[in-house]
């Protein structure tokens, strides 16, 4: 087998378990628009353009309540935001690289191909960019398909959001998150984002994700400083 083949198949393969792992969360994506009035294409479109599991379900949400559209926009640019971050993370990784490449593997940069871009040597050569770009094209086409699963069932079956696929997002995130633990400073961050997010959650404050993500983030930062600095004092 050729190498470019060889990455072909190997990218597929590693993102499979996550391909698998959010076809709870595809379908409640298709069934709850479908739900709540969007029509086949529409529902379609949203995943093949916007191609953001969180983003989409709390627009479907929103759009379906008659949200104003600031709202909307600023609610999904805040889920959405951490993306920025990823694409920041890998920039020096494929800053050498041409457009052709560097514009479908911006497209794809979901979590679940970030987690697997910490290799020194990722996104570096043509290998490893074919090996990215088949990982995260692979995901691409498995969301898709699971939306239509789900405008499929919201056409045909009852509510389906009773049946707990919103664990689903929980349970990839959790998959993702639980490997990149390997300091305080990170460990401190995901305790701080949870119990956060729990208890504004729990007392129906609008912006919890947001306050829950921001808070995270500057206990984060503090301990990495005075980690920092202790190190550079022993």
């Amino acid at each position: 087998m050729q190498p470019f083949s060889r990455a072909t198949l190997k990218g597929f393969l590693d993102m499979l378990p996550l391909c698998l792992a959010v076809l709870p969360w595809g379908i409640l994506c298709g069934s709850l628009a479908i739900q709540n009035g969007f029509t086949a294409l529409e529902t379609q479109t949203m995943s093949l353009l916007v191609f953001a599991g969180s983003a989409q379900l709390v627009a479907i949400e929103l759009i379906a309540g008659n949200t104003p559209l600031l709202t909307i926009l600023f609610t999904t640019l805040i889920i959405s935001s951490r993306h920025f971050l990823y694409g920041l993370a890998i920039r020096h990784k494929v800053i050498d690289q041409p457009m052709r490449w560097r514009l479908p593997v911006s497209f794809v940069l979901t979590d679940e191909l970030f987690a697997f871009s910490h290799h020194h040597k990722a996104y570096r050569t043509k290998i490893r960019l074919i090996y990215a770009l088949s990982a995260g094209f692979s995901f691409y086409i498995a969301w898709n398909l699971w939306t239509f699963i789900g405008i499929v069932a919201g056409s045909l079956l009852p509510d389906l959001t009773h049946l707990g696929l919103d664990f689903a997002i929980a349970a990839t995130f959790i998959a993702l998150v639980i490997p990149g633990i390997k300091n305080l400073a990170t460990l401190a961050t995901v305790i701080t984002a949870a119990v956060m997010a729990t208890l504004l959650k729990s007392q129906g404050f609008e912006l919890w994700l947001v306050v829950a993500a921001l808070t995270a983030m500057s206990v984060g930062y503090i301990i990495s400083r005075i980690q920092g600095k202790t190190e550079h004092n022993v």
